[in-house]
């Protein structure tokens, strides 16, 4: 008699140890700046290295493919983070079938840094170029965290982007938290922390930065996973890199002062609201859905400001729902007219 084999644990997306990662990684230029693309899903059309992705669609055709009518969500990060935020979610979108791309925004991971001037309009082109570049696959859906939450919905404003639908989850700019506005008005604190003579210790900006980002990012720090937090505190090394996120931060929330032309978005939008956000209260993610009038919202009191580390099932199952949704335009649009007309004749 032979003893079976114990199976391999599994991860949160299914995978047990021995299987191999079904997240691709790869390097691509987007509006000039070169960047680190995680990639799930079937790949529509075999290339080599010298096609060029934007023919990928042309070629796919003259061969007798068929277009990929799949919904491609593309995940975008928040500020201080990178593309590694969305790999739960990503293992399990790629068990399910469901392709989609996570990119490492300009500045941020393995990107190529921001140039000197404004931020977002750096941000909105290179995110453009990736839309236009995964819409050749098959229809886009925007799904953004903080930051990625405002890339998204800025993307959505742009009439001339494919973008099918949009999850918009703890986007800043609205009615932000007291974090987030002392940060704005960088008061004395602040500055006499960039200006000390003597830099702190690199050491000790890495203690503090392990004990502050569980709480802000989770809704219960004690859940926190300890490699994503290893990830968030290595982008403080040392005190040099700590005020220069600093200077940036107070840079964007300027920014978003001015970031929104809600009134352009026509495309489906759903916004998240997470009741344990520290950094965006929840009353900025209904203000949001108050000032979109064909939004719908979602309100879950137990997720942190990122969710997608919270609860990677939950959000997977709901980009899933939501872009299947959104591939089917015409229902979408009637549903979304129909609720407008209700709301107004309800007053």
């Amino acid at each position: 008699m032979t003893a079976s084999q114990r199976p391999e644990p599994a991860d949160p997306g299914g995978r047990t140890t021995t299987d191999t990662d079904p997240i691709r990684v790869s390097f691509r230029r987007y509006a000039g700046v070169r960047t680190r693309v995680l990639e799930v899903g079937p790949q529509p059309v075999e290339s080599t290295d010298r096609t060029p992705r934007r023919m990928l669609g042309k070629r796919a055709t003259a061969r007798g493919q068929v277009k990929p009518t799949a919904p491609r969500l593309v995940l975008l990060h928040g500020y201080c983070d990178s593309a590694d935020t969305w790999r739960p979610v990503l293992e399990l979108l790629a068990a399910a079938g469901v392709p989609a791309v996570a990119v490492d925004l300009p500045g941020f991971g393995d990107a190529q840094p921001l140039r000197p001037g404004p931020m977002l309009p750096q941000l909105d082109a290179f995110t453009a170029a990736v839309v236009k570049e995964q819409a050749v696959l098959g229809t886009v859906v925007l799904a953004g965290n903080s930051l990625g939450g405002t890339m998204s919905l800025r993307a959505a404003e742009n009439h001339r982007l494919p973008v099918a639908g949009v999850v918009s989850i703890a986007a800043p700019g609205f009615v932000d938290s007291w974090l987030i506005r002392t940060v704005a008005r960088y008061p004395l604190p602040l500055r006499m922390y960039s200006a000390l003579p003597l830099p702190i210790p690199g050491f000790l900006v890495r203690a503090v930065a392990e004990q502050v980002v569980p709480r802000l990012l989770y809704a219960d720090s004690a859940a926190a996973d300890a490699d994503q937090v290893r990830r968030f505190t290595s982008l403080f090394p040392d005190y040099r890199s700590t005020t220069t996120r600093l200077e940036q931060a107070r840079q964007l929330v300027e920014e978003l002062a001015n970031a929104y032309r809600l009134e352009e978005i026509r495309v489906p939008l759903l916004v998240v609201v997470c009741g344990k956000d520290k950094l965006v209260s929840a009353a900025s993610g209904r203000q949001l859905h108050a000032l979109v009038p064909h939004s719908r919202l979602m309100v879950r009191e137990d997720w942190g400001h990122c969710p997608q580390l919270d609860d990677p099932v939950e959000i997977s199952e709901l980009l899933t729902y939501f872009s299947a949704g959104a591939s089917r335009p015409s229902k979408i649009a009637a549903r979304v007219a129909a609720e407008v007309s209700e709301d107004t004749v309800a007053g």
